[in-house]
């Protein structure tokens, strides 16, 4: 689920997008591309050499066309190809998967002069494992530390960033639900308020991480969660918790917005209401079947 730092730009995604249907045997899921955020995201499946293809090609298009130096939003970055995460699905272990992570790294620094780091189970080292400590201060702190700054080194390349690609974040981890709430106010104290409470590890739900964004575009305010095990934490325990909150502190949620699908095992258990939420189309094992089938997917 490769990320990039452009959401605004459309032609530079078009590009990106072109750039990944070069690949053979793989399958284009979902794209989702936010403004506010200057983010998008792309969703594919397909066996691990092909993927990792379409990933090193849309890269190149990413430093093509991505200037961090002029990038703004307010979704934290080091890269124009900000982050990549491997998901084994079927057929491969996580194992399998960090060796085509080291590769996918190796040959990113070596063709495109982007470095690398390694998180999730990729990492090298335990403080690595964690995305937000490779992320911290984002493009501009790298660029200000390094490469004098030995521990926030990259794990493959530099010791300096791309002077306007920045960094490439590879890691290999379980599906992430990433889960949006939106709430009608444009007071973004409450929703910072929010995330603190309910993230992890000193707020009330296991295996969420969270931030309070300002939506300038709409005048409103967004819960923005990664919902890193939904086995521990479902999507609908932390809407209502969310929800909930938003109501004791005067404001009513607007929204709710998906990144990439969701797999069909996390709304076991949820209401008929709240997995109605859900398009089918957004379910990750029917959008699989469908583009199998040839069936065209709208983004």
């Amino acid at each position: 689920m490769p990320n990039f730092s452009e959401g605004r730009n459309r032609a530079a995604i078009r590009g990106i997008r072109r750039a990944i249907m070069t690949a053979d045997q793989v399958l284009l899921l979902d794209q989702t591309m936010d403004a506010d955020h200057n983010r998008s995201v792309f969703t594919l499946a397909g066996p691990p050499r092909d993927v990792a293809q379409a990933v090193l090609s849309a890269a190149e298009a990413a430093v093509k066309t991505i200037d961090l130096r002029k990038q703004q939003g307010v979704h934290p970055r080091i890269g124009a190809l900000d982050v990549v995460p491997l998901v084994p699905l079927e057929g491969i272990t996580a194992g399998e998967c960090v060796a085509v992570a080291q590769e996918l790294g190796q040959r990113i620094w070596e063709q495109l002069n982007v470095p690398i780091y390694y998180y999730g189970d990729a990492a090298a080292t335990e403080n690595r494992r964690l995305l937000e400590n490779i992320r911290r201060g984002g493009f501009e702190r790298l660029l200000k530390c390094l490469p004098g700054e030995k521990e926030r080194r990259p794990d493959v390349g530099g010791p300096g960033l791309h002077p306007t690609a920045g960094a490439c974040a590879i890691g290999v981890r379980k599906f992430l639900i990433a889960y949006n709430i939106e709430l009608a106010t444009p007071d973004v104290s409450i929703a910072k308020r929010i995330a603190r409470e309910i993230r992890e590890p000193s707020g009330a739900l296991a295996c969420v991480k969270a931030l309070g964004l300002k939506l300038s575009s709409r005048n409103t305010t967004q819960v923005s969660m990664n919902l890193t095990d939904y086995a521990v934490t479902p999507p609908q325990q932390a809407f209502e918790a969310v929800r909930n909150r938003a109501r004791e502190l005067g404001a009513a949620v607007a929204g709710t917005e998906l990144i990439g699908l969701i797999p069909r095992a996390a709304l076991n258990g949820a209401s008929v209401e709240f997995a109605a939420t859900f398009r089918p189309d957004q379910i990750l094992e029917n959008r699989i079947d469908s583009v199998r089938q040839g069936e065209p997917v709208e983004f």
